[in-house]
């Protein structure tokens, strides 16, 4: 994962974001983060700065084509995060999310706020990282955030869709999260691409083969897109990122300019028994034969990546 400098946003937005170079933290395609695996035992060091507890709202910003079932399956699984399912007899994805209670400061429970839908692309189909932190910023301005003095209560998650490039998709990473201000307020924001055509191997694995590694049969996405079900997995990662190190100062492992964060510290775990290449094993539907580890109170079903638990020191996985 790797800490990028943002240039100054779009001109419009300069009298309103202050002078400030925020943190940018990433999800990489998978080939990337098997580099990354490390034989020392996974420990994520404490950096003594805030993380996002309590009640945060997610506020979520659709850019470009999406259809009701793609924005659909993304708001199942964020409100998943804070639904608690009718029977912890079964993985679920709150039960995932509980996890992060683990960490310093307790539960954070996550609700979705505000939507708004961009289709009309209005900075186009190309987007620099600039460009990202400008639509985030544009977009906090129109809900409550809090002075920075206290701890923010929300996040902005922007999702690009299939046919929007941005700079870095697919050969460096395929999600990010960071932190930005504006005027004298700090939000934590994060940022998803639908890898669908541009980088299915790179960034659907494992429901798609992989471009690099191991050439194993992909998996059967749960929710039948390959895209969508990629980009739940990418924004599974940067949602625990952000929550346990919004802003660079938290929990991660390593150098803070390439830092292995809760979910990236687990990379490729879904189930036990997994190696580079392999999920592990996780749980196939006998209709459908899509493979999850997660079901929630609706009964639609996720594949969520492993997260490190830093009570036991080890990368948990549901099933």
């Amino acid at each position: 994962m790797i800490i990028l400098r943002l240039a100054l946003v779009v001109a419009s937005l300069v009298v309103l974001v202050q002078s400030h170079v925020p943190n940018i933290w990433e999800a990489k395609p998978f080939h990337q983060m098997l580099s990354l695996v490390q034989p020392d035992p996974v420990v994520l060091n404490y950096h003594k700065g805030p993380l996002l507890k309590g009640n945060v709202t997610v506020h979520i910003h659709w850019y470009g084509n999406f259809t009701p079932t793609h924005r659909s399956i993304i708001v199942d699984f964020i409100q998943s995060l804070g639904s608690i399912p009718h029977s912890r007899h079964h993985p679920s994805p709150f039960l995932w999310w509980r996890i992060t209670a683990r960490y310093r400061g307790g539960p954070c429970t996550l609700t979705v706020g505000n939507q708004t839908l961009d289709n009309t692309y209005s900075l186009g189909k190309s987007l620099k990282t600039s460009d990202l932190l400008a639509l985030a910023s544009k977009n906090s301005l129109t809900t409550t955030t809090i002075p920075i003095s206290t701890h923010n209560e929300s996040m902005h998650v922007l999702l690009t869709s299939a046919d929007v490039a941005v700079d870095g998709f697919c050969m460096s990473r395929c999600g990010t999260h960071g932190s930005g201000r504006v005027q004298k307020k700090r939000f934590a924001f994060a940022w998803v691409g639908n890898p669908a055509t541009q980088c299915p191997g790179e960034c659907a694995w494992p429901f798609h083969q992989q471009v690099y590694g191991p050439q194993t049969p992909p998996l059967v996405p749960p929710n039948g897109d390959v895209g969508v079900d990629g980009m739940v997995i990418s924004l599974a990662t940067v949602l625990a990122g952000a929550v346990t190190n919004p802003f660079g100062n938290g929990y991660y492992q390593g150098s803070a300019t390439a830092p292995l964060e809760a979910v990236s510290a687990c990379a490729g775990i879904f189930g036990k028994g997994a190696y580079p290449g392999y999920t592990g094993n996780v749980l196939v539907d006998n209709v459908t034969g899509a493979s999850y580890n997660a079901l929630d109170v609706h009964g639609r079903k996720f594949l969520l990546p492993a997260m490190w638990d830093p009570v036991t020191s080890t990368c948990k996985t549901l099933v």
